[in-house]
């Protein structure tokens, strides 16, 4: 077996088994500690008990959306940053979680969560789609996606939701308002089942989807030019590979909220051990970044017990700690080989 498919294969199998460890630790800790011995007997009894209760309906649902959206983020980050050229460009970069922001920011005010409890995230994803289609708009000329048009008009973009969002919280009522500052601040607490199944299966999908690119982000590494000689079709990548991920951010951000860091730190990471190819650093970071959410949101739970920290302060501090860090002791520079 060649040697480099057997480093690999060992790599995914660690992260595997990281992924299972962190999972279960996720399950045992918490305001009421439950050892690993007993959720195999709570399993085996069934329902009816409150170790059940807490183990089913509250700590399982948030370690199945980690896994879903740690992943859907970092697959966007790695994407972005392959198509930008910059390790530097993370999924919120380009605005797409302002839109989302902005669309439950809107919901919340007006209250049509009250009538049906699926709008919040629907009103999220509806935003995010809003601001995809006015970047895909306004920065395709005759048919060529300009890549640093979008990452500026994104950048604006999110500088407009931030400010919208800002006028819709000073003018609104201290019940609104806490909502609003709470999903602004990123959690994993969703309690509907299909909710989370649906996040599964379009990070998973979206992970099988960009294994058809992971060649065509190599020669992007390249650079455009170098790219279109090795026979890539630039401009149809470009487009694509846009749609996958930010489908992927905005999917992500309706659903859990605004939780920062992932997309930027977990990619980075990745390249620094495995590498800049994309057959590796793809499913890599994709567990890597699972573990990392399902890691932070434990840590959320039981830092202040049985208080609980939004997900995002966790991921902004030690995410940022850790980019830090890594800036101090190696320089990634997506291209270089």
């Amino acid at each position: 077996m060649n040697k480099k498919l057997l480093r690999w294969i060992i790599l995914v199998v660690f992260l595997v088994g990281v992924f299972t460890i962190v999972s279960i630790f996720s399950l045992c800790v918490g305001s009421a500690f439950i050892p690993f011995k007993k959720i195999i007997h709570i399993i085996l009894e069934g329902r009816g008990t409150t170790d059940y209760s807490i183990i089913f309906d509250i700590r399982l649902p948030r370690i199945l959306l980690g896994f879903a959206v740690g992943g859907a983020l970092s697959i966007a980050g790695v994407i972005f940053q392959g198509i930008f050229r910059n390790p530097l460009v993370e999924p919120y970069t380009l605005g797409i979680s302002g839109g989302a922001a902005l669309g439950v920011c809107l919901n919340l005010v007006l209250e049509l969560y009250k009538k049906e409890i699926l709008s919040l995230p629907l009103s999220g994803f509806i935003g995010a789609i809003l601001v995809i289609f006015i970047l895909y708009s306004l920065c395709i000329k005759h048919g060529i996606l300009k890549i640093q048009g979008l990452l500026l008009t994104g950048v604006m973009i999110s500088f407009i939701s931030s400010s919208l969002i800002m006028l819709i919280m000073a003018v609104s009522h201290i019940e609104n308002l806490t909502g609003i500052i709470f999903w602004i601040m990123g959690s994993l607490e969703e309690p509907n089942w299909f909710l989370i199944k649906l996040s599964i299966l379009v990070s998973v999908s979206g992970l099988i989807i960009s294994y058809f690119f992971c060649l065509d982000l190599n020669a992007f590494s390249l650079g455009e030019e170098s790219a279109l000689h090795l026979g890539i079709n630039i401009e149809k990548t470009k487009k694509l590979l846009f749609v996958l991920a930010s489908f992927l951010t905005g999917a992500s951000v309706s659903v859990s909220g605004i939780i920062g860091f992932v997309g930027l730190v977990v990619p980075h990471f990745m390249r620094m051990f495995v590498g800049q190819d994309h057959r590796i650093l793809l499913i890599s970071s994709f567990f890597c970044g699972a573990i990392f959410l399902i890691f932070c949101d434990t840590l959320s739970r039981i830092i202040i017990s049985p208080l609980e920290l939004p997900v995002g302060v966790i991921t902004g501090i030690l995410g940022g700690a850790l980019f830090i860090y890594a800036l101090s002791k190696k320089q990634v520079v997506i291209g270089e080989r």
